[in-house]
C-alpha cells in the first residue's frame, strides 16, 4: 500500500517529484556513504603536509670540508655525521605505487594506467589507439616505474616501504653554490 501511494504521488508531480526525489535519494546515501575521518594513531608517516619528518644522518664524502656556523672548519672521513636533513612529508591521496605500475604493465595498452591515475582524456585515447600501438604504454610503464608520472592531484603515490624514492632535485635561492676554483 505504501509503494502505491507514493507512486500515486510521483504521478501527481510529474518529471520534477521525480528528479527531486532522485536528487534527495542521492544526497542521504552519499552522507551515509562518508566515511569518519582518520584517527591521527592510524596515519602513515607524511600522510599530511605540515607534520615534522623525521631527521636522516647525512655522512659527507670523505676529504670534504665544511665550515659550520661559528667559522670552524671540520674536514670529514666519511664515517661520521655531518648534519641532520629533515625529511619532508609527503601529500597521499591513496595512489598506489604497486598498483599503478602494474595497471600499466598488463592493461596500459587500454589505458587503465592513465584512469586510476586520474588522467581519463589520455585513458580514453590510449584505449581508442590501442595504447598507440603499443608504443605510448611501453613509454607510460618507464615513466610510471620511474615516478616521473604521479596522480593528477599532485600528491605522492602510496609506497609500502621506506627505502630509496625518486626526489626530483632543484636549485633554488637557498642553494648555496660554491665556485669551483682551478689549481
Amino acid at each position: 500500500r505504501c509503494v502505491s501511494i507514493m507512486a500515486a504521488r510521483q504521478r501527481r508531480r510529474g518529471p520534477a517529484g521525480w528528479l527531486f526525489g532522485l536528487l534527495w535519494l542521492t544526497c542521504v546515501t552519499t552522507r551515509a556513504a562518508e566515511l569518519p575521518p582518520p584517527k591521527c594513531d592510524e596515519l602513515r608517516m607524511g600522510q599530511y603536509p605540515g607534520q615534522p619528518g623525521p631527521a636522516v644522518q647525512c655522512l659527507p664524502a670523505p676529504n670534504i670540508t665544511c665550515k659550520d656556523h661559528s667559522g670552524i672548519e671540520k674536514i670529514f672521513t666519511g664515517k661520521e655525521v655531518g648534519f641532520y636533513k629533515p625529511i619532508e612529508c609527503r601529500n597521499v591521496n591513496g595512489y598506489s605505487y604497486k598498483v599503478a605500475v602494474a595497471l600499466s604493465l598488463f592493461l596500459g595498452w587500454l589505458g587503465a594506467d592513465r584512469f586510476y591515475l586520474g588522467y581519463p582524456a589520455l585513458g580514453l585515447l590510449k584505449f581508442c589507439t590501442v595504447g598507440f600501438c603499443g608504443i605510448g604504454s611501453l613509454i607510460d610503464f618507464i615513466l610510471i616505474s620511474m615516478q616521473i608520472v604521479g596522480p593528477s592531484d599532485g600528491s605522492s603515490y602510496i609506497i609500502d616501504y621506506y627505502g630509496a624514492r625518486l626526489t626530483r632535485l632543484s636549485i633554488t635561492n637557498g642553494t648555496f653554490r660554491k665556485m669551483q676554483t682551478y689549481p
